[in-house]
């Protein structure tokens, strides 16, 4: 990232702590970053410090936190037509980056869920520091996320788990999503075939977005 996209990183992060939380402004800002230095300019935008080590309450099966790259946030935010709203859901939300930028892009409110104490601290910090009263993080196993996960109207996953562990999240998220046609965005992550949800587009590179059969989109 050259000083003219680090000065321009700057400029935001110093808008969001005054509370301009203007998101066709924030995404602006984004695209006019080349892609391959986005996601360094977005830790600079936010303020961002390297995240702890995992701590001792990631499970088995669990994947150690990784951020989530800009680009597929953008897309998902797109493709499951996120707006203000919604309620998205973070399964495996770490230190806050994703959950903050999808507020951030689309308004909507956000609810991250994660099993580690020390990244639900340092989420909550970042979004006290922003002033982002419709983003919170919540501790506990997503697998089978406790409220208040389950007024989601969209959840996004990015490789938070597999096998065992996301079947049964699958399990908990069918009788929460069916009535409502619920968004379910994931990264890096094949789900296995159930029939109670339906791709809403062909998966973009890396990103697959579904809605639960039931109700209307």
């Amino acid at each position: 990232m050259n000083d003219r996209h680090r000065a321009a990183a700057e400029r935001v992060r110093a808008q969001l702590e005054r509370g301009e939380h203007e998101g066709r402004v924030f995404r602006a800002a984004i695209e006019a970053v080349p892609p391959l230095d986005r996601d360094a300019w977005l830790d600079v935008a936010l303020g961002l410090e390297p995240p702890p080590a995992d701590g001792p309450e990631l499970p088995p099966g669990g994947v150690p936190y990784l951020p989530c790259e800009i680009d597929a946030l953008l897309r998902f935010v797109d493709a499951a037509t996120i707006g203000p709203n919604d309620t998205v859901v973070d399964i495996g939300s770490g230190a806050g980056r994703a959950a903050v930028t999808l507020h951030l892009l689309s308004g909507a409110a956000v609810v991250g869920v994660e099993v580690q104490r020390a990244l639900v601290a340092d989420a909550r910090s970042l979004a006290a520091r922003l002033d982002l009263t419709r983003v919170t993080f919540v501790e506990g196993d997503g697998a089978a996320p406790p409220a208040p996960a389950d007024t989601g109207t969209a959840f996004f996953l990015y490789c938070p788990f597999s096998g065992e562990r996301l079947a049964r999240f699958l399990s908990w998220l069918e009788p929460i999503a069916r009535p409502r046609a619920v968004r379910l965005g994931c990264v890096d992550l094949p789900l296995p075939r159930v029939t109670w949800l339906e791709p809403v587009a062909l998966p973009d590179r890396n990103l697959a977005v579904f809605r639960a059969r039931g109700g209307l989109f």
